[in-house]
């Protein structure tokens, strides 16, 4: 049987998919990889500096005083985010172009976000952006010198767990249209901790799959265009990574100031 990886952007369905004969030249490679991935992080990081700082004299303002556009783009820009991503991921051939467009739109929402945070807790940002950079190459160190591997068991468990984590934040977003909150873990207390905890060393460990399902389309010769695929890919993880180690942080940041 096979698994595929829980990122949807990034499994064996797509490569398939999109695989064919192509001239060496047209083909997928590591290091172009690489580079459309650092061309998406470097649109990102860009883009958040620039909602960070809108958002930060929003902040500042007295709540009366506060223009809606702020707010509103930023939830434009979620949904917009959302929408892309769904587009690329089942048209991986406009990635070229609906991938840069998906990291100005998520650039703009972290930024957001991280403003607030950052407000709340000084100094907490710089901490995830260093804590999920330093993830990143921990796992890509252990991947390229095989102390990890993404064996089918690997593959099934971190399944399982993404599962039970879909099924956790449903729930709790079902719960709280009625009116009602689940307690403890999104509290700053131990449970609430542990869980962010899991969350974020899921998110980490499915950099792993990502890595192996981009080497897999490597040594199939996928597409040139699978490049800005791949690194469309790898971004929704190191999001997803970021804002959970976020969240972590926050909440031991609560817990030590509460």
């Amino acid at each position: 049987m096979q698994v595929r990886t829980t990122n949807p952007a990034l499994n064996d369905v797509v490569f398939d998919r999109e695989t064919r004969p192509a001239l060496v030249a047209d083909r997928m490679t590591l290091p172009g990889t690489i580079g459309k991935t650092a061309v998406l992080l470097v649109l990102l990081v860009m883009c958040g500096g620039v909602s960070a700082g809108q958002m930060n004299q929003f902040l500042d303002l007295p709540r009366s005083e506060r223009p809606g556009w702020v707010v509103g783009s930023l939830i434009l820009a979620g949904i917009g985010g959302l929408i892309v991503a769904i587009v690329t991921t089942f048209a991986p051939r406009r990635a070229p172009l609906t991938a840069p467009l998906y990291a100005l739109l998520e650039g703009w929402v972290l930024g957001g976000i991280s403003s607030v945070f950052e407000q709340q807790y000084a100094g907490i940002v710089l901490q995830a952006v260093a804590l999920t950079a330093g993830v990143l190459a921990a796992l890509l160190l252990a991947y390229t010198t095989r102390l990890i591997r993404a064996t089918e068991n690997f593959r099934l468990g971190l399944f399982a767990a993404m599962g039970g984590i879909l099924l956790v934040y449903l729930g709790t977003m079902i719960v709280s249209l009625f009116g009602y909150k689940v307690p403890y873990i999104h509290d700053s207390g131990p449970i609430g901790i542990i869980f962010s905890l899991i969350v974020v060393v899921t998110a980490a460990l499915n950099l792993v799959l990502d890595f192996d399902y981009i080497e897999r389309g490597v040594n199939r010769g996928a597409p040139k265009y699978m490049e800005w695929y791949a690194g469309f890919g790898l971004l929704v993880t190191l999001v997803w990574l970021y804002l959970e180690i976020l969240n972590l942080l926050a909440k031991i940041r609560g817990r030590k100031e509460g």
